[in-house]
């Protein structure tokens, strides 16, 4: 029994250490490209083909697409709905895997159909 509480509490910890190495290199990478927006935008303002303020507005654009584009980013402002679940009776699922099990003949008839049909095809 101390083995799998040993066990759980390490995959616990696994998953922590996954969660927060994940949360820093998102933050560095939205950080990079922090960066490299405004190196662009600095260098379309000393050619003059921006203005400062248009610069700002570019660099402040393409970090909040990055953000919405980000699956782990994190926007306050935006709630997430609650997740569906679907309440099955037994009678549902037996129903389910009867279909199932027509739908894998089915596809299975259909694959030995197509491999006839392509030795066929690599005879000719």
């Amino acid at each position: 029994m101390a083995d799998l509480s040993n066990l759980v509490q390490k995959a616990f910890y696994l998953g922590v250490g996954i969660a927060s190495y994940a949360a820093e290199k998102g933050g560095k990478n939205l950080q990079e490209l922090r960066i490299q927006a405004q190196k662009v935008a600095d260098e379309m303002v000393a050619r003059g083909e921006i203005t400062a303020e248009e610069a700002r507005k570019y660099v402040d654009e393409m970090i909040q697409q990055a953000q919405q584009s980000d699956p782990n980013a994190t926007d306050k402002t935006k709630q997430k709905e609650p997740r569906l679940i679907e309440i099955v009776s037994e009678d549902d699922e037996d129903n389910t895997e009867a279909s199932n099990k027509e739908n894998l003949d089915d596809l299975k008839q259909q694959v030995e159909s197509l491999q006839d049909e392509l030795n066929r095809l690599k005879r000719q």
